[in-house]
């Protein structure tokens, strides 16, 4: 949750008057000569990250409209900035942080220094390992209801399974987190985080306007920004008028904060808590139907551990194949796909000069694909996560660092639980001829969405 949301490389940089290009020594690391085109990385950040890489190696600098920007490719210099001297780097003042603070204001995600581990601290019990293993029954009862529906549309029927995860999840968060039932609100509250994430993935701040940030863009943005803030309110009213607590993290946040940093508390895991383990679920899905002998060992491993019972938090070390499906996903198509922040002070890494104000970046999408570090790395290979021994840092679905994902446990477990109990009752295989094609915006999304034909077993 902390980095689950990092919308770089798909946006314009923003100037920071402290550094320039021409301030790099001579130590600088290889990269593009002159300035690097900003509508090829805008149309292709994938690519553009990838070809970074490939080309100039683990470490590159490169000019992004008058900004430094490095980029790191390696998992011990991740560590570096992430955790070893995570001290002289900021997410202030980084280009996620100006697109992200004006809708979610000052929570979890956009915060920082004490203000961020003061948060942390009142926010982390709720997400510890025992407390989210209790939620197993909200996770499996709202996955039940979910396969109600699909029942309901009659076998074979294609679905928007993207964005049928994507209210799942919210529904499961809020339930879980907040003790509050969206109800109806849940899908327009989904529809509304889409609109938003469209927007800001293209989002490229004045005076380098974007053409393709269309006016029906930005006033559909302003409307979904609404509609959040709305139904953010209203689930901080209805958990103040309910007369009895109820041990939520709501509760205790309705006694720590006042009314503007409970809005920014609140949206901020509502926005962070669900959208990354939905679009992990759809790419599990669509990989294992990519993958149908992967799909059969975990349909064989759930009817020997359940027995067609409902699956609990107690099955989940029975269920090894269900939870390295979701882990190789992750890999393949990590939810969070660029890591940013800002050096506050002068350093060094890899024997290479970074000047205060540069802006570096660490890769998910590239890092998780070194051929250096994983065997057959573009292939799905769910059985390379049994007793794996990873070098720190290699892996970061959930970011890294002390900033790691408050939410990584509760992402884990509900992803498993969610693919153990749709794996009992029912296949989804791809519509036939349907695009699937990874989209880097807010998070890694099917650009075309994710459209499956659901079968009863």
């Amino acid at each position: 949750m902390s980095d689950a949301c990092e919308y770089v490389l798909k946006n314009t940089y923003v100037r920071h008057p402290e550094v320039s290009v021409t301030t790099v020594s001579m130590k600088a690391p290889p990269g593009p000569p002159g300035p690097v085109d900003m509508e090829r990385m805008r149309d292709d950040p994938l690519g553009f990250v990838t070809g970074l890489a490939r080309e100039y190696g683990d470490v590159s600098v490169h000019d992004a409209n008058g900004e430094t920007v490095f980029m790191l490719h390696r998992p011990d210099l991740a560590r570096h900035v992430l955790k070893d001297n995570v001290g002289n780097y900021t997410k202030e003042n980084t280009p996620d942080d100006h697109m992200l603070r004006p809708l979610l204001g000052n929570g979890l995600l956009t915060s920082d220094g004490e203000e961020w581990a003061r948060q942390r601290r009142l926010c982390a019990p709720a997400f510890r390992r025992s407390e989210v293993a209790s939620f197993d029954g909200i996770i499996v009862e709202e996955t039940e209801a979910l396969l109600a529906r699909w029942r309901a549309s009659g076998p074979g029927v294609s679905q928007p399974i993207d964005h049928q995860l994507t209210s799942l999840t919210l529904s499961i968060l809020t339930r879980a987190v907040l003790d509050v039932d969206l109800g109806a609100a849940g899908d327009g509250f989904g529809r509304a985080v889409d609109a938003v994430n469209r927007h800001i993935g293209h989002y490229v701040p004045d005076p380098d306007p974007d053409p393709a940030d269309t006016a029906s863009r930005r006033q559909g943005y302003v409307r979904a920004r609404a509609l959040l803030d709305m139904v953010t309110r209203t689930v901080i009213a209805s958990r103040r008028s309910c007369p009895q607590a109820t041990g939520t993290l709501l509760d205790s946040m309705l006694g720590a904060l006042n009314d503007t940093d409970l809005r920014d508390q609140v949206l901020t895991l509502i926005m962070a808590g669900h959208e990354t383990t939905a679009k992990s679920l759809t790419w599990t899905f669509y990989l294992l139907d990519r993958h149908p002998e992967e799909a059969e060992r975990i349909r064989a491993e759930v009817d020997r551990v359940l027995g067609g019972r409902p699956p609990t938090a107690a099955d989940l070390p029975d269920l090894p194949l269900c939870k390295r499906a979701v882990q190789e996903a992750m890999r393949l198509y990590p939810p969070v796909w660029l890591i940013s922040r800002r050096a506050t002070g002068a350093d060094e890494i890899d024997g290479h000069h970074v000047p205060p104000g540069a802006l570096v970046c660490v890769s998910q999408w590239v890092l998780h694909r070194h051929p250096g570090y994983w065997d057959r790395p573009e292939e799905y290979v769910p059985d390379r996560f049994e007793n794996a021994d990873l070098p720190s840092h290699l892996y970061l679905p959930f970011g890294g660092g002390e900033r790691i994902c408050i939410g990584q446990h509760l992402a884990l477990i509900e992803a498993t639980l969610v693919l153990a109990t749709v794996s009992q009752s029912v296949r989804l295989e791809l519509e036939p001829g349907f695009p699937v094609e990874p989209e880097a915006l807010v998070t890694l999304r099917p650009k075309h969405g994710m459209r499956m034909a659901v079968s009863p077993r």
